[in-house]
């Protein structure tokens, strides 16, 4: 048991230490697999599974000794306010966060989602809101399936544009839009180069802004519970071959974008 867990604890650590920064891009992406849908390994299983498949680390859901990076988020609209009155309402609370991580020495990315209400769906909020502050002290995880949601014919780019260097992390998944059972149009995810987002595209724009990670992968669409973090999930080898066959076309992404 104490062999476990040192083990998953040094594979951790080891992974927190990758830089969210931009480099010279003499160095391949790292691709971490998001934990969430690893939820039913358990000790050492989680970082054996996670190499046996091909990622290279974990972007871990829980709090570790030794993590440099973590993703932040949640903060909501209401109805019952100008929009411009919340984004400035926002700034004190996110300057007390970043003046908070750059004395631990950490640094908080904003994951970005799609939807209603939700603060950073449409990206410029978040130039609103950070600008100014250190952005490796607080910044953005780009999530490009959310950001194609909200903007996909021109208005990813543009929203990653104007996050530049407060772009600290991105998530990657693909969807395509489908009538729900109520007969309206909604994203419905899909495995990678599947769906409507421009991958090779968006990782173009990353490697010419020298991006150096952390990158995430994410499995949304049906997976056997995996996608929603069920620890009682159907076939592991259906589970993994999926990741894999993932995992290999985003590979082919990123060696085509030379990242």
């Amino acid at each position: 048991m104490m062999k476990n867990e040192i083990s998953r604890r040094s594979a951790l650590y080891a992974l927190s230490m990758a830089p969210a920064a931009f480099s010279s891009g003499s160095e391949k992406l790292k691709v971490a697999i998001f934990s969430k849908h690893l939820l039913f390994l358990h000790g050492a299983e989680l970082p054996d599974a996670a190499a046996k498949i091909g990622f290279d680390g974990i972007d871990i859901a829980v709090r570790k000794v030794g993590i440099k990076y973590y993703r932040w988020g949640g903060l909501k609209y209401t109805d019952a306010q100008p929009l411009a009155a919340q984004i400035d309402a926002f700034k004190p609370r996110v300057e007390k966060l970043a003046a908070l991580n750059t004395r631990y020495g950490v640094g908080a990315m904003y994951h970005t989602h799609s939807g209603i209400n939700l603060v950073g769906a449409p990206i410029w909020d978040l130039h609103e809101i950070l600008g100014g502050m250190d952005p490796k002290a607080v910044g953005v995880n780009y999530d490009i399936g959310h950001a194609t949601v909200e903007g996909g014919f021109g208005g990813w780019i543009d929203s990653l544009r104007i996050s530049g260097e407060y772009v600290r992390g991105i998530a990657v998944k693909d969807f395509l839009w489908k009538k729900n059972a109520h007969g309206r149009w909604s994203p419905a995810w899909t495995p990678l180069g599947e769906g409507m987002v421009r991958l090779p595209e968006f990782l173009g724009m990353m490697a010419a802004m020298r991006f150096a990670g952390p990158l995430q992968l994410h499995f949304e669409y049906p997976l056997g519970g995996a996608e929603e973090g069920k620890v009682d999930i159907g076939s592991r080898n259906e589970v993994y071959s999926a990741m894999s066959r993932d995992l290999k076309q985003l590979r082919a992404y990123l060696a085509e974008a030379r990242l």
